[in-house]
């Protein structure tokens, strides 16, 4: 075997002077690696053929896994896609008599994901991994004209279009509700999609404001004066000088409440 893996060696070392230069054996040598050739691409063809028949098994398992995970409505408008990735055609895995498809832990069918395929009855215990990409296309609000930080938000600085849910890193604001009257956390540029992350709720009062600071406790309340130190936001804390001069911090109720726990 190793002669037929090295005839050019073999010619150099014994050069022939006349006739068709072809030594004794050469049909042989040719005939031995023609065959190894066949036998490697047949080895080939099976590994594909087998590597194609899990990606099956795995696209027929996501199918149910999905709609199961969107709950029974389908994710409302969402209309989900799934991108099935490939194995690779050189992977060669043992015969398996029950394969089991899984999702691994940490993971969802959103965005980028993964599903594992795991041989449970076999001469050989394998695992292996299949990548997956689940798009989520649905109604959402994108912006169609330069916005500086800060701005409040009116329905006219968005308009509808379809958005592709599960490649935006936070929840996007489906509902105007959400976002009308808000305020924008950053500067906001056409066609970016709204979502949880760039709006927030506009301040109830700044710095200075004369507010009410209220103590409940068992039975009672206490309502006592004081001044803002920093920006209200309705559900954020806040920092208070009190009539006494005591510096205390609570939570904004509305525009002149700040509640703070005794």
């Amino acid at each position: 075997m190793r002669n037929c893996l090295h005839p050019l060696r073999r010619l150099r070392r014994h050069p022939q002077s006349g006739g068709s230069g072809q030594r004794p054996g050469s049909s042989a040598c040719a005939g031995l690696l023609s065959l190894l050739l066949l036998f490697t691409g047949f080895a080939h063809a099976q590994a594909g053929d087998g590597n194609a028949q899990l990606e099956q098994m795995a696209r027929d398992w996501v199918q149910p896994a999905l709609a199961a995970a969107m709950g029974p409505d389908g994710g409302g408008q969402l209309r989900p896609e799934i991108l099935m990735g490939t194995l690779d055609n050189r992977l060669q895995l043992a015969p398996c008599g029950r394969i089991e498809p899984y999702l691994p832990p940490g993971t969802r069918l959103w965005g980028r994901s993964r599903v594992g395929l795991r041989c449970l009855e076999g001469p050989v215990r394998w695992n292996v991994f299949l990548p997956v990409t689940v798009k989520a296309w649905g109604p959402g609000w994108v912006i169609k004209r330069p916005i500086a930080s800060g701005t409040v938000l009116t329905q006219d600085d968005a308009e509808l279009a379809e958005l592709d849910w599960a490649e935006q890193p936070y929840a996007v604001l489906a509902n105007p509700d959400r976002w009308v009257g808000q305020q924008a956390a950053y500067a906001l540029q056409p066609g970016q999609a709204l979502r949880q992350n760039l709006v927030r709720a506009p301040a109830a009062f700044g710095p200075g404001a004369q507010v009410r600071v209220a103590s409940t406790g068992s039975g009672f309340t206490v309502i006592v004066g004081g001044e803002a130190l920093t920006a209200g936001v309705p559900g954020q804390s806040v920092r208070v000088r009190l009539v006494s001069g005591r510096i205390v911090t609570g939570t904004v109720r509305d525009g002149q409440t700040v509640d703070v726990r005794l």
